[in-house]
């Protein structure tokens, strides 16, 4: 969408869904990013003006930032994500942005799909109320927008959630949802990857530790974002018992060579998911 476009499905349909990358909200931010990922650089102070400039740019005046926090997470403890935190609010309030930051829980992926299809797949099973919905992908959803609702005074202090849980499971959310893709064009179906391969344990055990970072670059490596149906399926959860030969996750690339580039990585990491035998 051009931006024109982005603020009239808003004034129609009170939201819209939009990439920021494609309506250059901040180009030189564009540029710095396109460097820093090449040198893989991850600068806090870059953090944060990327951030809060293309809020600005986008005309924002409240501001709900979602900080996952784990150990391989981009932010590997609470003591960063609170000066994190204070940063963010700190530099929005300087701008006349009303900047609310909440911590939520970074040691593995939400929702099972990482990837632009498979992501939009776990958020219309949510949508629709799916009885095969990941629920932790609901939850996450639910908290937030509870928070947007009391942000933007629909909700009193501690009714957002509540408000949001029943807009979801009246359907009313899947109908607004519906309505934006229409004033959007209409809704797609997401793409189907030509490749698939399943990555099954090794051994039996409890799955014991995910390493997010690696399962973010196998996703990257599958393809994705850039192809919207490339990426990674994740089958299991932390705390889950699996027999050996269980599958753990399933990789989607559109082209055979960066389905190779992931299982090539994934020889070298195989820590993107361990498994623990139990102690009897």
């Amino acid at each position: 969408l051009s931006f024109s476009r982005m603020q009239a499905v808003v004034e129609q349909e009170g939201g819209c869904i939009a990439w920021g990358g494609s309506v250059s909200l901040s180009p030189t931010d564009d540029i710095v990013i396109r460097v820093e990922r090449a040198l893989d650089l991850d600068s806090e102070g870059q953090l944060v003006a990327s951030i809060i400039s293309k809020k600005v740019a986008a005309g924002s005046s409240h501001v709900l930032i979602d900080i996952p926090v784990g150990a391989t997470a981009k932010v590997r403890n609470y003591h960063l994500a609170a000066k994190l935190d204070q940063q963010l609010t700190t530099v929005g309030a300087a701008l006349d942005l009303k900047v609310k930051c909440v911590f939520s829980d970074g040691s593995q992926p939400v929702g099972r799909g990482i990837g632009p299809a498979l992501e939009a797949r776990d958020i219309l099973a949510v949508l629709k109320q799916q009885q095969e919905a990941p629920q932790d992908l609901q939850e996450r959803a639910v908290l937030l927008a509870g928070d947007i609702l009391e942000m933007g005074g629909l909700a009193k202090a501690g009714e957002g959630y509540q408000l949001a849980l029943d807009t979801l499971l009246s359907a009313k959310a899947w109908e607004k949802f519906l309505a934006i893709c229409e004033a959007q064009g209409g809704l797609r179906e997401p793409p189907v990857a030509a490749h698939r391969h399943v990555v099954t344990a090794t051994n039996g055990g409890v799955v014991a530790h995910m390493h997010t970072n690696c399962i973010s670059k196998l996703a990257k490596l599958a393809g994705a974002p850039a192809s919207q149906s490339a990426g990674l399926e994740m089958h299991v959860r932390l705390g889950d018992r699996i027999a050996k030969g269980e599958a753990l996750f399933t990789l989607h690339a559109d082209s055979k060579g960066e389905l190779n580039y992931a299982l090539d990585f994934l020889l070298v990491h195989p820590e993107a998911v361990r498994i623990e035998e139990e102690v009897l």
